[in-house]
């Protein structure tokens, strides 16, 4: 085989495990039932794709080869292990009539997998705040740092929930099953939790060259689709509205080079209208059943940007509104600050900044980037020039994110050109 066969057989086996390699491990994980022996497995599998794929050509089907492939590299393993071992015997007459009764079905399960795997993280005998965390890096593969960055913490910290969350799930032996209807309410909450987080990372990545992971929101969105078919909760519904409408705007929201576009700014033609329809029609459901949620409130409040054609036509008035009951349901700072943005539109920068000076003064957000760019630009609104700077400074130390750096960063220039300009 030739050097450029060859390395076009890696490039693809590369970017099959980019997109796949979790659908993989969440298919070992139920089969294996071990998450150490899962990822060792999933990683000999990719190791003998690159051999055998460029022998033999990509199967029709590379999900279900992997998993397949990897479900035997396992059992041999495991017969290796049980030669030092005898205890493991058991496991392994069980690993191997696993895989002679999955043979013919592997293909038709592995698609719900991952649904499986995230119940299986957020079973109530784990606790609340190990959850979603083992969820997003199990099951979606965040790394420890985006996952510390979503919910504000040190990357040490999360690593230690996350292998507690591991060793719970073995020592208490919790199934890999999606749970019965009756029992599905009380696990609803982390389950949305789970794919709304993912859903965030890959709309605005927390690090990292690229503005956004479009694997991970459209991961997220399948699996709302997923939920809403398994069950039709006004929750499930008002996320899978939100995520649609979110997701409608990614052609818009970057330059052809990477640069952040705001929403103001945004040329609406590049918008998604199916998604936009599908997503409207979704909330209006969802607030029809009269339990209204979190997401059904977030999502009600993407759908008035979606609705109208320019920016100057926004209801801000129906915004705020809408924040206002979404702080009543969730007294989150960070839904403080984005009301205090929307107030600020509606009511002049002035009254913003001193929304969000109240909350930094609390000692909160103090290191979230977003609140000190948001009192940069209500300081430049409002013309002053040095403060601006100032926060403007602020914001760009505290970003992670290689496109918002640059837009601040571009921001900053700006005003500080603009002060020349009208110095001279």
């Amino acid at each position: 085989m030739s050097e450029r066969i060859s390395e076009s057989v890696s490039q693809q086996v590369d970017e099959i495990y980019r997109l796949e390699s979790r659908r993989v491990f969440a298919s070992l994980v139920r089969l294996l039932g071990d998450f150490d022996l899962a990822e060792e497995a999933l990683h000999e599998a990719f190791t003998a794709a690159v051999e055998q794929w460029q022998r033999d050509g990509i199967p029709d089907n590379p999900v279900s080869w992997l998993v397949s492939a990897g479900r035997f590299k396992a059992i041999d393993t495991i017969r290796r292990r049980t030669r030092y071992d005898r205890s493991q015997e058991e496991l392994t007459t069980r690993l191997e009539g696993i895989a002679e009764a999955n043979a013919e079905k592997s293909d038709t399960e592995v698609e719900d997998d991952r649904l499986r795997l995230i119940f299986t993280c957020c079973h109530p005998a784990i606790a609340a705040q190990i959850q979603v965390p083992l969820t997003l890096r199990e099951v979606c593969g965040l790394t420890t740092e985006e996952i510390a960055s979503a919910f504000l913490t040190s990357p040490s910290t999360m690593a230690q929930r996350i292998v507690r969350g591991k060793a719970k799930i073995r020592e208490a032996g919790i199934p890999y099953v999606i749970p019965t209807r009756a029992d599905l309410p009380e696990r609803l909450d982390a389950v949305l939790t789970v794919i709304y987080l993912v859903f965030n990372e890959g709309y605005s990545a927390s690090s990292g060259d690229s503005l956004t992971r479009q694997d991970l929101s459209e991961e997220a969105i399948r699996l709302g689709r997923l939920l809403v078919e398994l069950l039709p909760d006004a929750e499930a519904l008002g996320l899978l509205a939100l995520m649609l409408l979110q997701e409608s705007r990614r052609e818009a929201r970057a330059t052809s080079m990477g640069e952040l576009i705001l929403l103001e700014d945004q040329d609406r033609r590049l918008w998604d209208q199916a998604k936009i329809r599908e997503g409207i029609s979704l909330v209006e459901r969802a607030i029809a059943t009269g339990e209204v949620g979190g997401y059904t409130v977030q999502a009600a409040i993407a759908s008035e940007h979606a609705r109208v054609n320019s920016s100057e036509q926004t209801d801000w008035s129906k915004i705020v509104s809408w924040y206002d009951l979404l702080f009543q349901i969730n007294s989150s700072p960070i839904i403080e600050l984005n009301r205090a943005v929307a107030v600020a539109m509606r009511d002049g920068a002035a009254i913003g900044l001193d929304l969000v000076d109240a909350i930094l003064t609390r000692g909160e957000l103090t290191e979230y980037h977003l609140a000190h760019a948001a009192r940069a630009d209500f300081f430049r609104r409002l013309g002053r020039r040095a403060e601006a700077r100032d926060a403007y400074e602020r914001a760009i130390g505290l970003t992670n994110q290689t496109a918002e750096r640059r837009f601040l960063e571009l921001r900053l220039q700006e005003h500080v050109n603009a002060g020349l300009s009208d110095s001279e």
